[in-house]
């Protein structure tokens, strides 16, 4: 299992983190398009988290990493992209991060269900993400988002009804993974 790298102490023009969580789906389409930027833009260092999808062939990949170091490599990024799942979300909210989201999509072999897709939707309708559910989305996301200025923000930044959707989806999600 690969780990996390340490920051580099020289800072490139732009940093990203890329984390499709620890789903034993395959993720290849986030992957895809993170590779692809990674190879547009050199001087970005784009670290990608891609648990049991295949590493990036651009870009640093690691398959996965502890809590903390996640959360650190949000600190010091630029520019945050994740699935679909409220955790993630929220703690990159957190550290002032307007996430740019790639919910899975269960028609592709993702996840078992669409409750990614539904929870990210309505987030991208409220404004508390970046949704991208294709890659001209996400370049645009990316391109938009790395301008903007960070802004400490909390999960009450976050309609209470949208964290209730999300969290009844995701218990039914895993009580269908157990039958």
């Amino acid at each position: 299992m690969s780990v996390a790298p340490e920051p580099t102490t020289t800072r490139l023009i732009r940093r990203m983190s890329v984390t499709v969580g620890t789903d034993h789906h395959p993720f290849e389409r986030l992957i895809s398009w993170a590779e692809h930027w990674a190879a547009r833009m050199p001087d970005w260092d784009v670290q990608i988290q891609h648990g049991r999808t295949r590493p990036p062939v651009h870009g640093t990949g690691f398959a996965f990493c502890e809590h903390q170091r996640l959360q650190e490599l949000f600190e010091i990024s630029d520019v945050i992209v994740t699935h679909g799942g409220p955790a993630t979300i929220t703690e990159a909210r957190r550290r002032g991060h307007r996430p740019i989201v790639v919910p899975r999509d269960p028609r592709l072999g993702e996840h078992v269900d669409d409750h990614q897709q539904l929870f990210s939707r309505r987030l991208g309708r409220n404004g508390v993400v970046e949704l991208a559910e294709t890659e001209d989305d996400f370049l645009a996301a990316v391109v938009a988002i790395s301008y903007l200025p960070r802004q400490r923000q909390s999960s009450e930044d976050i309609p209470p009804g949208v964290f209730k959707v999300g969290a009844v989806a995701e218990r039914l999600a895993r009580r269908r993974n157990r039958h």
